[in-house]
């Protein structure tokens, strides 16, 4: 069965779906010699496909890996600022790998890795509504009936934020762990929520994404899940 171009290369782990359709709109991508220059461009998988003139990898079965991304790393393949990355600094033996959303600089915890663009493109999309869980470490007067108003959604900035469970783990005074679960992850959620109510976010660590757990991983660890695994959770998604 045939497929469009760029599934197929997000597919080979090389890029993301969105990225593949860039490339071939900027006439990077050739199928057996001939320039393409619309995503709109159905391949079998037999042809000779290549990006820049480098062939792309053979595509292979979707894998997923769960890592324990410590703070101080950006989550990208190349940083423009020469700050040091995720992929860089991933232990040995992994093939070309892209993220499962983001985690910000100074975050830390669980990070999804997968061999295949198509399957993170899925994952990361809204209607999945996966939860995630965060320990977080908040400096300031806490306001309970404000923390627990969260489950309403909160509009901060102009940007409106959906349900999000917050709950006092543990500490006193004004120091003192959150246990914070959502549905959305927009970027720096966490932070700009917990500033909006006050408090600056010290620490922040996720613990699950969706049925995933980080466990007892340590930090710069990686852990395969099962195909089997796979398939119980993710169904129709690979």
């Amino acid at each position: 069965m045939s497929e469009r171009l760029a599934k197929f290369i997000a597919r080979s782990g090389v890029c993301s779906r969105r990225a593949a359709e860039e490339l071939i709109r900027q006439q990077r991508v050739s199928v057996n010699g001939s320039i393409i220059e619309t995503p709109a461009f159905n391949v079998e998988g037999n042809e000779k496909i290549l990006i820049d003139g480098e062939k792309i990898p053979a595509v292979e079965a979707p894998r997923m890996w769960i890592y324990h991304k410590p703070a101080g790393l950006v989550t990208t393949h190349k940083d423009e600022q020469g700050r040091p990355t995720v992929f860089e600094n991933l232990p040995a033996g992994l093939p070309r790998v892209i993220s499962v959303g983001r985690l910000d600089l100074n975050s830390e915890g669980l990070l999804l890795l997968t061999n295949s663009g198509e399957l993170s493109r899925r994952l990361e999309l809204p209607s999945n509504a996966w939860s995630r869980r965060y320990k977080v470490r908040v400096h300031g007067k806490i306001n309970r009936t404000r923390l627990a108003e969260l489950e309403k959604g909160i509009t901060v900035d102009g940007v409106s934020y959906g349900a999000i469970k917050a709950e006092i783990e543990s500490g006193q005074g004004t120091n003192v762990w959150l246990s914070v679960t959502l549905h959305e992850g927009k970027n720096r959620e966490i932070r700009k929520v917990m500033k909006a109510l006050g408090l600056e976010v010290s620490r922040l660590i996720r613990l699950s994404y969706g049925p995933f757990q980080l466990g007892s991983l340590k930090k710069g660890e990686v852990r395969e899940i099962p195909q089997k695994v796979l398939k119980e959770q993710l169904g129709g998604k690979i």
